[in-house]
């Protein structure tokens, strides 16, 4: 699903076949790859807009043979693989609950969970910010479905679920104390649309982006090199869009959060 219609959501390290789903393997549960119609479409946005972009031979067949500043762009998983964004062991794993009050977050602010998935940390922002509100952006109806579900669930009202475009977010302007964005910056279709979009809609002064991506410097995180993203790549990218790297925090076990605040 690497056309219109792609996820954003996360890099998930299992193996297809075998029943292979284990910490060590390096394979997408759904990963997809490009068919000759996606392709020539992909040549088509390449040929209309070449700032920054570049189309050429997978050096990794996990790509998609679209290239941002020397970056090629991941395959991701579909809605198919929504189970695994909710598997047993993700916390430890990841250490989302170390993010989670990475993040510093006040109990009015409004936050965007972009590439929210299942809501696996949609739900999280929310009870954090319990009088703010917390807007779950992905472009799959069928993530933003499971998400209402739960929310009804849960009976949590201070989460709105945001149909995207893998161009814009459609998030409100200068509105945002924080946008969230684990392991899916790296997927997206369109990485310099989304970053100048998330730039607009953060609150001026204040606002912040916090990035998160597995480490590209760090050979023994097990993910495929696709699927990591380096300090310098990230900030050379965001800079691109008129978002400045403020702080760099080194606490989770395999990832980086990276936050950033705009250019003004």
């Amino acid at each position: 699903m690497n056309t219109a219609f792609r996820t954003w959501k996360t890099v998930l390290v299992s193996c297809v076949g075998a029943g292979c789903a284990t910490w060590g393997c390096t394979q997408l549960p759904a990963e997809t790859h490009p068919s000759s119609l996606s392709q020539a479409r992909l040549q088509q946005l390449v040929e209309r807009d070449t700032s920054g972009y570049e189309l050429a031979a997978p050096r990794d067949p996990n790509g998609i043979g679209k290239y941002y500043m020397g970056r090629q762009i991941a395959h991701v998983m579909g809605h198919e693989g929504a189970e695994w964004l909710e598997r047993h062991g993700r916390r430890q794993e990841e250490g989302t609950d170390l993010l989670l009050n990475e993040l510093q977050l006040k109990p009015t602010d409004v936050v965007a969970d972009i590439g929210a998935g299942t809501g696996f940390f949609t739900f999280q922002l929310a009870r954090k910010v319990p009088k703010g509100q917390v807007l779950a952006v992905d472009i799959q109806p069928e993530m933003l479905a499971a998400i209402n579900e739960n929310k009804v669930r849960r009976k949590i009202s201070n989460v709105v679920p945001v149909l995207g475009t893998t161009t814009d977010p459609h998030l409100p302007a200068d509105s945002l104390d924080l946008v969230l964005i684990v392991d899916a910056y790296h997927e997206f279709d369109h990485p310099r649309e989304m970053a100048r979009a998330i730039r607009k809609a953060l609150r001026p002064g204040t606002g912040r982006l916090a990035l998160v991506e597995y480490r590209a410097e760090d050979v023994n995180v097990p993910i495929k090199r696709i699927h990591k993203m380096s300090v310098e790549q990230a900030q050379k990218e965001m800079a691109a869009a008129g978002l400045e790297l403020v702080q760099t925090v080194g606490t989770l076990p395999q990832q980086h959060l990276l936050l950033f605040k705009r250019k003004e």
